[in-house]
């Protein structure tokens, strides 16, 4: 799976409490020595405006929270398969996150 460094950009700006604008999502790509468009900045800092990320990364975790717990009382055999549901889960909620944004 192919991850979207525009939202990582959004999410680095929203963990350093920064404005999440066009600007600013074009400099965390560029500092990342990634290319920016500018264009999809724009719209990306548009789409996410009113956004709670909270909200969103608090709904992210609860998917992933109750794929960990039942790995920790389990056998080797049941830790292995809990760690495969435990991925597809996080890239489920990691393509709801990105469905968010386009």
């Amino acid at each position: 799976m192919k991850v979207d460094p525009y939202l990582h950009a959004v999410l680095v700006l929203h963990g350093a409490g920064k404005e999440v604008s066009k600007e600013a999502i074009v400099a965390v790509l560029k500092a990342s020595g990634a290319e920016a468009d500018d264009a999809r900045a724009k719209v990306l800092a548009e789409a996410v405006k009113g956004v709670n990320f909270e909200d969103l990364l608090k709904q992210s975790m609860m998917v992933a929270a109750p794929a960990a717990a039942p790995a920790a009382s389990g056998g080797e055999a049941k830790k292995e398969e809990k760690k495969e549901d435990e991925g597809k889960k996080e890239e489920q909620a990691a393509e709801g996150l990105a469905s968010l944004f386009g």
